[in-house]
């Protein structure tokens, strides 16, 4: 079945859908959705190349379909990279970037990729320590030297 035709049926109902405001925009919760908006461009489900970025333990997956997979073959069809937030960031992003740009596999994807690791990254760093504050004015001077 096309992607085009897969999206047309899937368009309108699906159970991965997000509406909170009537009037405002349409999420969606399906794997592979890197922004989670409810658009062909971005949906996991109608696409036939998708990307997705996920957490796991402590490491970042990057699973990719492969291109030649048969659509038989559900679990042999997708491709998995491992991230190790250890590594680094710079190389992190780069192997994420690298993923999307091999042979010409969804370089539209590429920003949203990055986007979604550099998140990933920043949510499993361990936050900095506040310096002690300094005390100014009528409390520094009131405290013995």
């Amino acid at each position: 079945m096309s992607n085009d035709l897969q999206w047309l049926l899937l368009r309108r109902s699906n159970a991965y859908i997000v509406k909170r405001v009537p009037e405002g925009p349409v999420f969606s919760k399906e794997p592979g959705n890197l922004r989670n908006l409810h658009s062909y461009k971005y949906s996991g489900l109608a696409n036939s190349k998708t990307i997705d970025v996920k957490d796991d333990n402590g490491t970042i997956k990057i699973v990719t379909r492969k291109t030649k997979a048969s659509p038989h073959a559900v679990k042999s069809a997708y491709g998995t990279t491992s991230i190790r937030p250890r590594s680094g960031t710079r190389r992190a992003l780069g192997i994420a970037a690298a993923s999307t740009a091999k042979r010409g596999y969804r370089p539209d994807l590429r920003t949203a990729t990055l986007a979604r690791v550099s998140a990933l990254l920043a949510a499993q760093r361990e936050p900095k320590q506040a310096p002690a504050k300094k005390l100014r004015g009528k409390k520094a001077k009131a405290l013995p030297v």
